[in-house]
């Protein structure tokens, strides 16, 4: 069974049970600017899981596109990804635990309509209990109708419980996990299943979360009057238990992009291989969603990724010939994720420019080492400390192992001998801790920048939503018509918005603009929320955010004035003041460029 075909029988399999099939959100949060990318299939629907009705309905469907950076380093193995797809079923205060533990069973092993998996290599665990809420036996009576008891597992609150954080919904989980060995494990102690999970023997692959209690301030505190169930699968990993192999990357997602890799390279290094495939894969997802490679926060990690695909590539003597890989993965992703096709061309147009760009960052690299090493006698003490090897990193993009290389060849210069394996592991560790030293400053000041985000809602960040929806309303009215959102950011302290622009601002049209916007907020206009149908909201020309793809009811806040016009409106899922008189006075702090055709707007509310 192929990748798209699980995509389908998934969910075909819950809207046969009364789940409204909802689209993909955008790799960029809607509303969330406590991370640069959705990073789990729940993020989108956290506002409806707090309580906010989902213009779809109570139980949802869903295929959602997820980028995680943390382990970037760890790519190239047999299981870390930068991107991938998570499947989910939801309920909205709907069913609850006897429904969803039968429907995940029901799709793992049924053979017409889900997976067909052996029923004897599924083990599942659940929630031991302890002073938050007691152990989770109802989910084991269930479990029970479907598996011995001798394949049920307590497990404490660490792996089977879920938090929003210190504030909001929570509850117990119970994880689902299948043995992939031909030879089946068969009925283990508990000991024995915990070494078997440590040791990667068996894999989780599915995880249903029972949201039932409330928590404030770190405490448990009752239960919620509506209980939800959150659901998660990763694609990439259950096509890999449904293909029977032994790595992600041994999947239909991979094999093509893999093998044209092969085609396109005089090399092998299947390391190597894996990290074009994996990154080239993120990028083309990410650019297709409206990102563009730049120096901060989401352009960074995109242009990360491709100069380390690219200098694998080197390693490999690869041929990059993008438009042979952007069309392998188009045809692969392209039918469910049209947003790869439409911007096909403006894919392969980014990564050309990157690929360009960073050769000349290579040179610029190359000779900034050189022309150290004529002011360095001593090359055995050559910058141990870290601190060159790092500014080349962080400057230029010189990755860390080509500053070796070329250490090397200098020493081979001098006539001396080859760095011995201490002397590497010494550069190499003291490298590291200046780049981990560099990371824990990057956490801390995002920490900063995204606090107070719309994911935890207070008033500071409400009032500067609708300001920004206003800023946009503005841009349209006083620049020009043809301005489109290209991303957002919102804090305590102001927002951010970037948008497709020909032009720098005048401080001319940055007046005109303010001026507009406290217009609107001196009339104290009504903001309201309306559903409707997507086609309807099209037809009244409601902002959507590039790339963005929306189920077919749809969440619409509409800034009306006087004689109920609309002076904003824009497909969004909240939350909003109800009238513009509680905004303050509007500011525009800076105006820049971000990348070729985009402008950052900075502005605060005082």
């Amino acid at each position: 069974m192929n990748s798209s075909e699980i995509r389908t029988r998934f969910l075909k399999f819950f809207e046969k049970r009364g789940h409204k099939i909802i689209p993909s959100a955008s790799l960029i949060p809607e509303n969330d600017p406590s991370v640069l990318f959705n990073t789990a299939g729940m993020q989108p629907i956290v506002p409806y899981l707090l309580g906010q009705k989902h213009p779809m309905g109570d139980r949802l469907v869903d295929v959602q596109k997820c980028v995680r950076t943390g382990d970037i380093e760890e790519v190239g193995d047999n299981r870390h990804l930068t991107f991938f797809e998570m499947l989910g079923n939801w309920s909205l205060g709907d069913y609850f635990k006897e429904d969803t533990i039968k429907w995940s069973f029901e799709f793992l092993t049924n053979k017409e309509e889900g997976l067909g998996l052996d029923i004897k290599r599924i083990y599942v665990t659940v929630f031991e209990g302890n002073d938050d809420a007691p152990r989770d036996t109802e989910a084991v009576e269930i479990w029970k109708n479907y598996l011995p008891e001798e394949r049920i597992y307590f497990l404490p609150a660490k792996n089977n419980w879920w938090s929003a954080g210190d504030n909001g919904p929570c509850g117990p989980d119970t994880e689902i996990f299948y043995d992939p060995n031909k030879n089946a494990i068969g009925n283990m102690s508990h000991n024995e299943f915990v070494k078997s999970d440590n040791e990667g023997q068996i894999v989780e692959i599915w995880n249903n979360v029972f949201m039932q209690y409330e928590k404030k301030d770190g405490k448990v505190v009752g239960m919620l009057a509506k209980h939800n169930v959150d659901t998660g699968m990763g694609l990439e990993r259950i096509t890999m238990i449904s293909q029977s192999v032994k790595t992600v990357f041994d999947t239909d997602l991979f094999i093509p992009i893999i093998n044209k890799i092969i085609e396109l390279s005089s090399q092998r290094d299947e390391r190597m291989e894996r990290i074009i495939a994996d990154h080239l894969r993120t990028a083309i997802f990410m650019i297709a969603d409206g990102v563009l490679p730049s120096n901060t926060d989401r352009g960074y990690i995109l242009r990360r990724l491709l100069r380390r695909s690219i200098r694998s590539g080197q390693s490999l003597t690869t041929n990059f010939k993008y438009e042979e890989l952007v069309e392998i993965i188009n045809k692969k992703y392209g039918d469910f994720y049209p947003e790869i096709k439409n911007n096909k061309n403006l894919i392969i147009s980014e990564l050309n420019k990157e690929f360009n760009k960073f050769r000349e960052t290579l040179e610029n690299g190359l000779k900034m080492i050189n022309n150290l090493f004529k002011k360095e006698d001593n090359l055995d003490t050559f910058s141990l400390d870290g601190t060159i090897l790092f500014d080349l990193y962080q400057s230029y993009g010189f990755p860390v192992e080509l500053s070796l290389e070329e250490i090397n060849r200098e020493r081979i210069n001098r006539g001396l001998l080859m760095m011995d394996n201490d002397l590497k592991e010494t550069y190499l560790k003291n490298f590291f801790n200046k780049l981990r030293e560099h990371q824990k400053l990057s956490q801390t000041s995002s920490a900063g920048m995204f606090k107070g985000g719309l994911a935890n809602h207070n008033d500071k960040t409400i009032k500067l939503h609708t300001a920004h929806h206003l800023l946009l309303a503005g841009l349209q009215d006083v620049v020009s018509k043809d301005i489109k959102q290209r991303g957002s950011n919102i804090t305590e302290e102001r927002l951010r918005m970037d948008f497709m622009c020909d032009h720098k601002l005048t401080e001319e049209e940055k007046k005109n603009v303010e001026d507009w916007v406290n217009d609107k907020i001196k009339r104290n206009l009504n903001v309201v929320r309306r559903e409707m149908p997507l086609a309807e909201a099209e037809k009244i020309g409601a902002q959507m955010e590039f790339g963005a793809k929306y189920p077919d009811m749809v969440s619409i806040y509409i800034v009306e004035d006087e004689n109920g016009q609309a002076v904003s409106k824009e497909f969004c899922g909240g939350p909003h003041v109800e009238n513009t008189k509680d905004l303050g006075h509007f500011k525009i702090q800076k105006e820049e460029a971000v990348a070729a055709g985009i402008r950052r707007i900075k502005a605060v509310l005082v």
